[in-house]
Formats: structure tokens, sequence, C-alpha cells
């Protein structure tokens, strides 16, 4: 009865567990999004920081209440858009100081020009309202330090009662009012600066986990493309300190049944030799075979390895393994069990789609790399052109970037591109890739065309080294029957091209 009871308690507990980590990797996606994380720092920020100011006025009489209702705006307004026109703390501060002065200036001279009674309570006088909006306009353009709030902290200081004006105690709370101005915007602006500085212009490396792995490349040593796929892995893993490349062949029947071939032939007396004699007098045929086709292999990754050593400066170790249910399956628990978060696989296709053991990469939980060299361009070592095709904003987008950023190095550039429908789309669009790009460190250039993505792609491919494409694994099976992959659709592309699956 115990026992049960505690197996019941284990396995509620996993179930909780798993819950927790699949909430956690949901968050992190959504939070990777531009949008999603000024949203969610204003939702924690804001108050925090109208809080303590509000603590502050309580515990010091400078600061009045006129200043939240511009004091809240401006804060979101900083948050929300941090590259933005009026993401500056110097227009924040400057805009909402001047415009309360400017304010201030506005009641004094109407108080003593235009009001020939004493006023209601609340009444303001609309000369001295448009004197306050034109000194604001005027000032702040001059000073170059316009800002939304300034004009409302400018009209917000009419409130304050005219028979106050009058005397020289209630000129100095309007003095002060000015200074309690300017310390709070100055509270708000500071940590805006540090969180801008320390956190939003580095979110890549704390939210993006393209950035903190990718470094340890598994590549299947397969097809006609193996060697320029394993050199195209070694340069990605190049870009870590830690990087290193595995190479891995996988012994099938096929490479089972030329190795017996090779026996029977040496039995024979024919020229092919094994490569181990000594283990066929010890096992037998089948096991002596499956040893033949081991070392063969091995013997090759080793040739290969000693290349990308010599050539690209990476580690290189190599892996044999045994075929399981499917190739695929077998490349995916071999990642796993050395330990490396990416696979680069030479591109194969079979009646014109991916083959099966690509599209099994893609379904897995490892994030993936299938690399075509161009048509007709010789094989390369090196990428410094790079153009990376986004539909939207999102983590894919966020791991194709930060490759094309590895392969092109100091002295290359990088173009993230996306295409529109309508016109009306350009702003959205181009707001989208400022924020893809300048969460990456180094120059970018962004474009936005209204051709169709493979119009646009066909007439570009001259001018770049590689095309880094997603594989739409995100998308559901009827949105890719609707409209197939991009890549699906690219068989005349002259340069390099990389299809990026997200695990």
């Amino acid at each position: 009865m115990f026992d049960d009871l505690r197996m019941r308690y284990h396995a509620v507990l996993r179930r909780i567990r798993r819950f927790e980590r699949r909430e956690i990797q949901h968050f992190t996606r959504w939070v990777e999004h531009t949008q999603n994380l000024t949203r969610i720092t204003v939702l924690v920020l804001a108050p925090l920081l109208i809080a303590g100011i509000t603590w502050l006025s309580n515990t010091v009489n400078v600061v009045t209440f006129l200043l939240f209702p511009p004091l809240a705006s401006g804060t979101y307004t900083l948050f929300t858009d941090p590259e933005g026109k009026y993401a500056s703390p110097t227009r924040f501060v400057g805009g909402m100081t001047t415009g309360a002065l400017c304010g201030w200036v506005a009641l004094t001279f109407s108080a003593k020009y235009l009001y020939h009674s004493s006023p209601d309570s609340m009444t303001i006088h609309a000369g001295g309202a448009a004197l306050g909006i034109l000194l604001t306009v005027l000032v702040t353009w001059s000073l170059d330090v316009e800002q939304p709030t300034a004009f409302s902290s400018a009209l917000l200081v009419l409130m304050f009662p005219f028979d106050e004006v009058g005397s020289f105690g209630n000129f100095f709370s309007g003095f002060l009012y000015v200074i309690g101005i300017a310390i709070s915007s100055s509270i708000v602006a500071g940590v805006f600066v540090i969180w801008r500085r320390e956190f939003y212009e580095r979110r890549a490396r704390y939210l993006y986990r393209s950035t903190k792995g990718d470094d340890h490349v598994l590549v299947p040593m397969r097809g006609e493309y193996a060697e320029e796929a394993a050199m195209f892995g070694a340069k990605l893993a190049s870009a870590h300190d830690a990087g290193k490349v595995v190479l891995i062949d996988v012994v099938d029947e096929m490479a089972i049944e030329e190795a017996e071939k090779d026996i029977e032939a040496s039995d024979g007396g024919s020229d092919p030799q094994l490569v181990n004699p000594e283990s066929a007098e010890l096992t037998s045929q089948d096991e002596t075979a499956e040893a033949q086709a081991a070392d063969v292999a091995a013997d090759r990754l080793e040739a290969q390895a000693h290349r990308i050593r010599t050539r690209m400066g990476v580690p290189c170790e190599v892996v044999v393994a045994g075929d399981g249910k499917t190739s695929a399956k077998t490349v995916l628990n071999t990642a796993r069990e050395v330990n490396c978060d990416l696979i680069v696989t030479p591109y194969e296709e079979k009646h014109g789609a991916l083959s099966p053991f690509v599209r099994g990469l893609f379904r897995g939980n490892v994030d993936a790399i299938a690399y075509r060299p161009g048509l007709e361009s010789e094989p390369r070592r090196r990428w410094k052109r790079v153009l990376v095709p986004v539909r939207r904003a999102g983590n894919t987008a966020h791991t194709m970037i930060d490759f094309a950023r590895r392969l092109v190095g100091r002295s290359g550039s990088v173009s993230v591109c996306t295409c529109i429908d309508r016109e009306a789309e350009r702003r959205t669009a181009e707001s989208t890739l400022a924020d893809l790009v300048e969460a990456f460190s180094g120059s970018f250039e962004t474009r936005v065309s209204r051709s169709s993505i493979e119009d646009f792609l066909a007439a570009n491919d001259d001018h770049y080294d590689l095309m880094i494409i997603g594989a739409s694994t995100d998308r559901s099976a009827a949105s890719r029957f609707i409209s197939p992959p991009t890549f699906e659709r690219l068989h005349e592309i002259d340069c390099d091209v990389a299809v990026v699956h997200h695990g």
C-alpha cells in the first residue's frame, strides 16, 4: 500500500515537472518576440516605477500628483519602443522638465495679465493654455527635446489655483514642482538606460537559445554533398570557442553486404584485404562483415576529420553507429548521446521532395540544417554574403540570423529580407526586421519586397554566397499542403542553400 502511494506520488511529480518544463519552453519562445518582451517589461517595471515615485511623493513634498499622468505615459513610451524616436533619456527628461517650466511661465503670465478677477477652482484661462503650448513647442524645438509628455506636463501646471500664484512662497512651490518633474523623470530614465543597455540590447544572449548552444555539430557523412556539409558544419562550430564537430556514419545492410563481398574476394586471393584480418579468425562471418564495414567507415571518417582539423582548426571526432529502425532516429539518438545540439546533414531529395532521412531529422527536437552547395559554384569554405529570408519574427528567425552571423564573421554582410503582398504592410514589415536584427551584434541590411519569395530569391541569388531558409516545421500540415515550404520551390538557385529546422 505504501509503495503504491509512493509510486503515484513520484508519478505526479514527474507530470508536474514535465508540465513546468513545457510551459517554460513555451514562455521562452513567446518572450523571444520583441513586442512581447517590451509588453511584459511594461507590465512589470511601469507599476514598480510609479509605485516608487508615489512613495517618494508621500515622503517628501517636492513631488506632486500632477506629474503622474505625463510620467506614466512617458514611461510607457520609453519601454514599449526602446529604439523609437522618443526613446531618448535626454528627450524624456528634458521634454518633461521643459514642458513643466513653460507651463509654469504661462501660468504666472496669465495670472498677472489675463485674469481680471479671481477664477473659480479648476478654471483655466484659454489664453494661458495656448501660451503654455506655444512656449513648449518653441522651446522643445529649439532644444531638440520634442516629447509628447512635454505638452501634458505643461498643461497640468495650469491647474494650480490662481490665488496661490501671487505670493513668493507659492512661486517657489511652483519651482519645486519643476524640480520634482526633473527628479522623477530622471529616475525613470535611469532605470530605462540600465534596462536597455544591460538586458534589451543583449537579449540575444539571455533569451535566444541559438546563441548559447549549437556549438557541438553532428554531421552524417552520407550522399554526394557529405564533405561540403562537413565543412559547413565545421565553420558554424568554429564561431564558438567550445565548438567541435562529430562525424557519424551509419553502417547499414548495404555496407555489410559490400564488406561480405570484400571478405569473399580476400578469401579467393584477390586484391581487396580486410581492415583487421585477425578479427576474422575469432568471429562468425556475419560479425566479421559488420566489423569490416565499421572499420572501413571509421577510416573514411578519420580521413575527413583530419582535413577538418587542418583546414578549419576545429576539434573533430568520429562515430560509427549501427543501423537502427531508421537512420534518422539513429542519428538523433547519437546526437543526444555525444552531446551535440546541432545536426548538419547533406541535402537529399526523393521524387522531388525531401528524402525520408532529412524529414526524419526535421521531426526531431534537435536543431538541424540540410545543406546544399550551389548548383554551378565550386565548393566553398567561406561564406561572406548571406541572405536570410524570414516570414515572421520568432525563434526560427533568430536561429537563422545567428547562424548567418557565425558564418560571415566580422568582415561579411548579412541581409535579412521579407516579402509582402500589399504596400500597406511595408511599415510593419520594416519594424519587424528592425526588431530581429537589432538584437545581434554586427551590421545588417534589411530588405522588404513586393515580389513573391521565389521571384525575389531567384533574382538575387547571384549576389550572395548562401541563403538560409526555414524548414517551415513550425507550420501545420494543412498550411504546408496549401503553401509548400519555400525551399521545396527553389530548384534553380545558384548559390548555396541551408534549410534550418529549429528543434
